[in-house]
């Protein structure tokens, strides 16, 4: 069964971030909060964790279109091929904020990925979330805890969010009450911008 962690946006506890962190290493699903609504997230390259989120969604690996969660613009270059300066002027406007982009994927990205063209990269306007990933070290997949049969699904209570995952993921963060409205997707692979899904990001950004 899952534990449940009370974490504060404006300051979250060092510890128990290293704890929580240290379940993404072992291979451990975690739910926390961003700046949109709730993610269900592991460790980028451990691809136990990979499958156990295929697993619940009920996809293949191989087809998920999930997002690279980062702390920064600074790993970027880990997983996405060279960018021209207009699309790392959106990037570095838009960013951390609630956006989700779709960039071209490099030769870099983590076996699981490798037939991966492209790849969502997000940096959320959350301390919970950031914190996690820069003490993790890399980024963490990420997908919104959302059924799509029912538009309600975006659930925005903690504890109603583990009364339902406790016994699929591992921890559960309460970092309060999230949003309902996912992040803006927006494709820059091609070069010229194109809105793929319209959420909580202004497109002024662009």
């Amino acid at each position: 069964m899952a534990e449940l962690i009370k974490l504060y946006e404006e300051n979250p506890n060092p510890r128990q971030i290293e704890k929580i962190v240290n379940v993404l290493k072992r291979g451990g699903l975690v739910i926390y909060p961003t700046d949109t609504v709730y993610g269900l997230g592991c460790d980028i390259t451990n691809s136990k964790a990979l499958q156990r989120i295929a697993r619940i969604k009920g996809i293949k690996l191989e087809k998920a279109n999930w997002s690279f969660v980062c702390a920064d613009l600074s790993n970027l270059s880990d997983y996405v091929r060279q960018i021209d300066s207009t699309t790392f002027k959106i990037l570095k406007r838009a960013l951390p904020g609630p956006y989700t982009f779709i960039l071209p994927g490099n030769n870099n990205l983590p076996k699981d990925f490798k037939k991966k063209k492209t790849v969502g990269i997000r940096v959320p306007n959350n301390s919970i979330a950031q914190a996690l990933v820069a003490q993790l070290g890399h980024p963490i997949v990420s997908t919104s805890i959302h059924d799509e049969d029912d538009i309600l699904e975006y659930t925005t209570d903690p504890e109603l969010i583990f009364e339902k995952w406790q016994n699929l993921v591992d921890v559960v963060i309460d970092g309060g009450y999230g949003g309902n409205i996912a992040s803006t997707v927006i494709d820059l692979s091609e070069g010229e911008p194109v809105v793929v899904r319209e959420g909580k990001g202004d497109l002024d950004i662009l």
